[in-house]
């Protein structure tokens, strides 16, 4: 999940969204195989990303969070930014680029793009608190700052360029932008003024409101280049269950050794996906999920 845990000046504008309520419904189930993936010697994993070779990014270690990328089933590479307390690798595109966010030994959160081994650290001009979420194959990250007052801002950011696209969501109090796909749509989720987090997609201009039915709560977290769009929901008991939102449709999914603890945080072009759950033991396992 998505979640605040432990450049120079670049031009900043809104993109001002038309909102649609659309008409979702649910669709039967996909089938996956599931696998799980724990970093050796810890209990706590979460996988993120997956790019379309099957490379996966994530990080480990619930109390100091350690980044890594892993080739299946077993191949894990650590990708910390350099001299940081904690990182997480949230994204991660076609040419194995990865982007993601780090903890400074003075405590500062940043949000950091790497590629061949190279790290920078890319912020929102004037901020102190920064996370990128998601990256395309165009170098763009899709993350959020957040202000003095706590709240969230979404936006994509050209990773070569500099230059930070603001999303401004009507009505909304806080939002992250958590993905971006290589036609520039763009998911995430924002919080309203009664404090209820509801997904979105933005698709050339038009914002989709994904809610899914039933749901207390619902967050898009990743997206592919097909337009399928997955994240998780809160039930009406507060269980999470993962979905994919695809065509309209809202599918549920559960790795079956987490149902009700499920999130799902990153699909790729094949239709694969990545997240994590609380598995019995009460420990955070990964996995990925082939259709």
């Amino acid at each position: 999940m998505k979640r605040r845990n432990p450049a120079g000046l670049a031009l900043g504008f809104a993109l001002v969204a038309l909102v649609c309520f659309a008409i979702q419904g649910l669709a039967q189930e996909p089938t996956y195989t599931f696998e799980t993936f724990i970093y050796p010697g810890d209990t706590f994993t979460q996988t993120l990303g997956i790019n379309n070779s099957g490379k996966i990014a994530g990080y480990h270690g619930a109390t100091i969070n350690k980044g890594f990328t892993l080739v299946p089933p077993s191949s894990y590479t650590n990708e910390n930014y350099p001299n940081s307390a904690q990182t997480q690798v949230t994204g991660i595109n076609t040419s194995g680029a990865t982007v993601g966010f780090y903890i400074s030994q003075s405590g500062v959160t940043s949000g950091f793009k790497a590629a061949a081994g190279v790290f920078t650290t890319v912020n929102y001009p004037g901020t102190t608190f920064n996370q990128l979420l998601g990256v395309n194959d165009e170098h763009q990250a899709a993350g959020y700052y957040a202000d003095s007052s706590g709240n969230d801002h979404a936006y994509v950011a050209a990773l070569n360029g500099g230059v930070f696209s603001l999303i401004t969501i009507p009505k909304a109090v806080s939002s992250q932008a958590t993905g971006v796909n290589n036609s520039g749509e763009v998911c995430g989720f924002y919080i309203d003024s009664a404090m209820v987090n509801h997904g979105f997609l933005l698709d050339y201009g038009t914002f989709t409101v994904l809610n899914y039915p039933g749901a207390t709560l619902t967050q898009a977290l990743g997206l592919n280049n097909t337009g399928e769009v997955v994240g998780f929901y809160l039930d009406s008991s507060s269980l999470s269950h993962g979905f994919v939102y695809s065509g309209g449709t809202f599918s549920s999914v559960d790795d079956p050794n987490g149902v009700g603890t499920t999130v799902i945080n990153g699909v790729n072009d094949g239709g694969k996906i990545v997240g994590f759950y609380a598995d019995s033991s009460g420990n955070t396992d990964g996995f990925l999920g082939t259709p």
